[in-house]
């Protein structure tokens, strides 16, 4: 069974000696998922360091650098020390391994 690439991201982080968590939230009401303040997947921290990542498909990376960059939050975030990234997954077809691209958009 393939894994989200939430998941595939949660687990990276933590391989990095990150605290990490989901801040997206369900919303059933609306039936959609909520990114915390918009742009927000996963909440990571290490020593001193707050990373926050929105997390995709590699095809998707473009859209997700878009949506951050239009955000009104993003400014606050910079501003108050926050790392951002967005972790664009894929498989890589030779070593049937996933691979994840690393946009740093802080």
């Amino acid at each position: 069974m393939a894994s989200s690439p939430t998941k595939r991201s949660l687990a990276l982080l933590r391989e990095q000696g990150y605290l990490a968590e989901v801040v997206e939230k369900w919303n059933a009401h609306a039936r959609v998922r909520q990114d915390l303040f918009g742009i927000v997947d996963i909440l990571a921290v290490r020593d001193g360091e707050t990373l926050a990542v929105q997390t995709t498909s590699a095809s998707n990376v473009s859209k997700r650098v878009q949506k951050i960059a239009e955000s009104e939050a993003v400014e606050v975030l910079r501003k108050a020390g926050w790392r951002l990234h967005v972790h664009g997954w894929s498989k890589n077809k030779t070593q049937r391994k996933w691979v994840c691209r690393v946009v740093d958009v802080s």
